[in-house]
């Protein structure tokens, strides 16, 4: 009797236990299922904001990339703008320029034509004095150049006579005179130079030959024409070998 007392204590005992342990049970549950209802939630509000901002932002890219076209377009419509705007600068310059030629020109133009009405002169006169104008210019060109070509003359027949009369006198030469050795022969002593009667040379003067600033020998003209001459190298004057390119120098230059 009292075991079974006993195992009927015992029964209640652990059906309040369990009773009791049910209800802290079914209180978790209760809360987890509020915190999960709770998260579910709060992830579906995340869901949806997300999309919202996805949304936005996709909107944004578009209106951005929208933005960067239509920015590079007007870059580079203003920078055709200002390549224009200079190029019709540099044209304005211009035209103000030839504009400034042109009044100058006519100014000019307007004193000639007064000066000219002045002189009482008509048009076919002063055409005609033109020409006959020209024609003494021409014809004084080539007396000038006759004078000159009869002075050479005059001072090579002087030259050779001045020889012959005082050989003990040297040839002058004109003191800027300067040439070139274009030949020389070592053999018969002889050269070629690039100077002649347009540069006043004449037959028996005689030049320095240097090279670098150094004298090398000296020469007599023995033949002379327009543009070139030969000369001797006179004995005991050489004292290296005279090459092509070396430089002339009167010897006797005229004061």
């Amino acid at each position: 009797m009292l075991i079974r007392i006993s195992l009927i204590i015992a029964i209640i005992g652990g059906l309040a236990v369990g009773g009791l342990n049910f209800v802290k049970v079914k209180e978790k549950i209760t809360t987890l299922q509020q915190n999960l209802d709770t998260e579910t939630k709060a992830h579906q509000d995340f869901e949806n904001k997300f999309t919202t901002t996805k949304g936005q932002l996709d909107k944004t890219n578009a209106i951005l990339k929208e933005t960067q076209t239509t920015l590079a377009s007007t870059t580079e419509q203003r920078d055709k703008a200002v390549e224009e705007a200079a190029t019709q600068s540099k044209r304005a310059e211009k035209l103000t320029e030839d504009l400034g030629k042109t009044r100058n020109e006519r100014d000019t133009a307007q004193n000639e034509l007064a000066q000219f009405k002045q002189s009482g002169y008509t048009p076919d006169q002063v055409a005609s004095m033109g020409k006959q104008y020209k024609a003494l210019q021409e014809t004084l060109s080539g007396q000038q150049e006759e004078n000159k070509l009869l002075g050479q003359k005059v001072t090579k027949l002087q030259n050779e006579l001045d020889v012959y009369v005082h050989p003990d006198r040297f040839v002058l030469l004109p003191p800027g005179l300067k040439g070139q050795v274009v030949v020389s022969d070592p053999k018969y002593k002889f050269v070629v130079l690039n100077v002649g009667e347009d540069q006043g040379l004449l037959e028996h003067g005689e030049l320095l030959v240097n090279r670098n600033g150094r004298l090398v020998a000296k020469v007599k003209v023995t033949s002379v024409t327009k543009e070139r001459s030969v000369a001797n190298i006179l004995p005991g004057w050489q004292l290296s070998e005279v090459m092509e390119g070396d430089q002339v120098v009167p010897a006797h230059p005229a004061s």
